[in-house]
């Protein structure tokens, strides 16, 4: 029993957490060209004062720390410094996009710094192995793009394929599901394919070739405001193909009801 008291006087927490706190780090794109997905971080902020105004966890307030990397995938390993070394946040959550996780991976990893909850599909973040200290959320793109690819050759198995995707690990893990899926066949039914850069500025050249390849499905793999580009592109010239567009860019008001 002596025992057991001195050790209850002699709690000790990492940083970030204590008796009455604990501290989660967020970055999110506040600014940018994926500004859009700021609203994820808004919304969390918002549960996470939900959970306050209740009394917290067990008594503990969540003070959730979140900073604006301007969609700038650069800036990512200086936010995770600033969160973990100045804010003192026991766990990165939910942080932003494919390229400023990967970049933070190896920080989190090296400190022992939970990286939980990254937002972003890439099958990357599946390695538990070699990063034990960072977990993902989404089903892997490349998952979401052999669902496609298995319910078209379910239902048209005769389409003719245009494939849009943004020049990254995330567009080319697209690309490989959708081959891995769609297997002998794919370089038949796949008669088009184009990538963007978000510096380019318009998808609009891009939208125009995959028509005229004659596609009647199209995988609108783009996210962010250019997936809006992209549907109001393809309407304007008169494209009506049966279009897929993913789990990132479904929201209506985000993404579908500007376009």
């Amino acid at each position: 029993m002596a025992a057991a008291a001195g050790a209850a006087a002699d709690k000790h927490y990492d940083p970030g957490a204590s008796d009455t706190e604990v501290r989660i780090g967020n970055i999110a794109p506040y600014t940018g060209p994926y500004r859009e997905y700021g609203a994820v971080a808004q919304a969390e902020a918002a549960y996470f004062q939900m959970i306050n105004d209740q009394g917290g966890i067990r008594g503990r307030r969540v003070k959730f720390v979140t900073l604006d990397d301007g969609s700038d995938p650069g800036n990512a390993v200086a936010l995770a410094r600033q969160l973990v070394d100045q804010e003192q946040v026991l766990a990165l959550f939910s942080t932003f996009g494919t390229e400023s996780n990967l970049a933070i991976r190896g920080f989190a990893n090296e400190r022992k710094v939970p990286q939980l909850f990254v937002q972003t599909s890439s099958a990357a973040f599946d390695d538990p192995a070699l990063f034990p200290w960072t977990m993902g959320f989404y089903p892997s793109y490349r998952t979401e793009a052999v669902a496609y690819a298995r319910y078209l050759l379910q239902t048209r198995p005769a389409a003719k394929i245009a494939v849009l995707t943004e020049d990254s690990a995330a567009g080319r893990e697209y690309n490989e599901g959708l081959r891995d899926a769609l297997g002998d066949r794919a370089t038949t039914m796949i008669v088009g394919n184009a990538t963007y850069a978000n510096a380019a500025g318009t998808v609009n050249p891009q939208i125009e070739r995959l028509k005229n390849s004659g596609a009647d499905v199209f995988f609108d793999f783009a996210v962010g405001a250019t997936a809006t580009e992209a549907i109001r592109a393809a309407y304007d010239i008169g494209w009506r193909p049966l279009q897929f567009i993913p789990n990132a860019s479904l929201s209506a008001a985000a993404f579908l009801d500007p376009a």
